[in-house]
């Protein structure tokens, strides 16, 4: 069996392994070592092993991931996600479905602590479900709105997928972090709209909840005011070059554990809790990439990407046909793999193809716009049947709602998502603008 072969086999391999719930770093050590094996032998896959844990986990890049998930645990436990949703809901809660307007606004705020997309859901799931359903808000409508509200913790910075993103392509973390703000900023206003037509064809699903005058909203604001000065000063203090990634991520989790600990009900087990949770996520990230170096390693030693790369460039396809071509297979993987492990799994043999394409970019240009669109489509498959990882977190939390009725929810957001897309792909300046006027 020649080389290229074995590479495209290793795909499905992989896949069904992922089907039987063989964790995702497994899967892709033990296809990639056992790939790599079949061509070179034995020799190249120990010598990996005695020197790639060692390579991969001494970046120094790569530090800037438990600090954002320190910084986001913290902030959980310090209850910013029950004040920015009581601040929301009191700002917009008064309109009809502005409790969920007020989801998807606190889900944004949380997500620009957090980087986490799961995380978000799951912890703006606790907060504001109950207060939903208390509300009279339909299944579909309460549920939708946070599983979709939830997936900005990965697009609004600091993103911890834009993170390995620009470790893998080696760009440059602060710019990918400037133009994944607009995006991010559409793709709120997007729900937004979403969720006011729905209550506008659906007026019982969403209904109003009592006026709050601004003086209540002062004294709710004040709750909430520090976590938005350590956001401001992080990402800012990243944008300005006052500081890197890393000593941004460090700044932050010296504010948000300050904060944490000056919460009245944080206690030991609490700060416990914090760093446990932190080193669980880590430790998940880190053997995912160590997975996915040695299969990287195993398809390059293939050479599956320059044999893709000259059928691609035979059809003559234009860059535009392949870059939809491509976007659309991250919509179906992303109805099945977890977002990272399809990042991580995808970008070794799609970058390469994608960088060198003619745009009328430069090659920094393509690599960042590129980067914010695959991060956009596999932000869309966190809400997208049949898996949905975003959507089965949230229907495990709301107690009595069908899964059906959640993805149901979830359709009106899909179409804003792709309406998005479109937007993206057509005018690569809205992407790149901010990166052109900071840096």
């Amino acid at each position: 069996m020649d080389r290229v072969t074995l590479g495209m086999i290793a795909f499905p391999i992989l896949f069904s392994l992922l089907a039987l719930r063989v964790p995702v770093g497994i899967s892709m050590f033990v296809v990639g070592s056992g790939g790599t094996i079949l061509i070179a032998g034995w020799l190249p896959i120990l010598s990996q092993v005695k020197t790639s844990a060692w390579h991969l986990f001494s970046n120094y890049s790569l530090s800037v991931i438990p600090l954002f998930l320190l910084m986001g645990n913290f902030a959980a436990k310090a209850g910013m996600s029950q004040a920015l949703f009581k601040f929301m809901g009191a700002c917009l809660g008064h309109y009809r479905g502005g409790a969920a307007m007020a989801a998807v606004g606190a889900c944004a705020g949380f997500g620009a602590i957090c980087g986490s997309s799961i995380a978000t859901a799951a912890t703006m799931g606790r907060v504001a479900l109950p207060e939903l359903r208390k509300l009279g808000y339909s299944g579909a409508l309460s549920t939708g709105s946070l599983a979709a509200g939830g997936t900005l913790g990965i697009l609004i910075p600091p993103s911890i997928i834009l993170i390995v993103y620009s470790i893998l392509t080696e760009q440059n973390i602060a710019k990918m972090f400037s133009a994944a703000f607009i995006p991010g900023l559409i793709a709120f206003v997007g729900y937004i709209s979403t969720i006011h037509l729905m209550v506008r064809f659906h007026p019982n699903s969403g209904p109003r909840r009592a006026y709050v005058n601004y003086k209540q909203r002062l004294q709710l604001f004040k709750s909430i005011w520090k976590i938005i000065l350590i956001f401001f000063l992080v990402i800012g203090g990243i944008y300005l070059g006052w500081f890197t990634p890393t000593e941004g991520a460090a700044v932050g989790v010296a504010g948000t554990g300050l904060l944490a600990i000056l919460h009245q009900n944080f206690g030991f087990k609490d700060f416990k809790d914090v760093v446990e949770d932190t080193a669980i996520s880590s430790a998940m990230i880190f053997i995912i990439l160590l997975g996915a170096e040695f299969f990287n390693s195993f398809i390059a030693l293939t050479q599956l990407t320059n044999y893709l790369s000259d059928w691609i460039f035979t059809q003559q396809f234009s860059p535009y046909e392949i870059l939809i071509i491509i976007l659309l297979i991250y919509l179906l993987m992303g109805c099945l793999m977890d977002s990272l492990a399809m990042i991580l799994l995808t970008i070794p043999v799609f970058y390469p193809i994608l960088i060198n394409l003619d745009f009328g970019l430069s090659l920094e240009d393509t690599a960042i716009w590129f980067g914010i669109l695959t991060l956009v489509v596999v932000e869309v498959g966190l809400i997208t049947p049949p898996v949905g990882l975003n959507v089965f977190v949230i229907n495990k939390l709301a107690k009595g709602i069908s899964i059906v009725e959640t993805f149901k929810g979830v359709l009106p957001f899909v179409v804003s998502d792709i309406l998005r897309i479109i937007l993206l792909v057509l005018f690569p300046s809205i992407t790149l603008y901010l990166v052109h006027l900071i840096h």
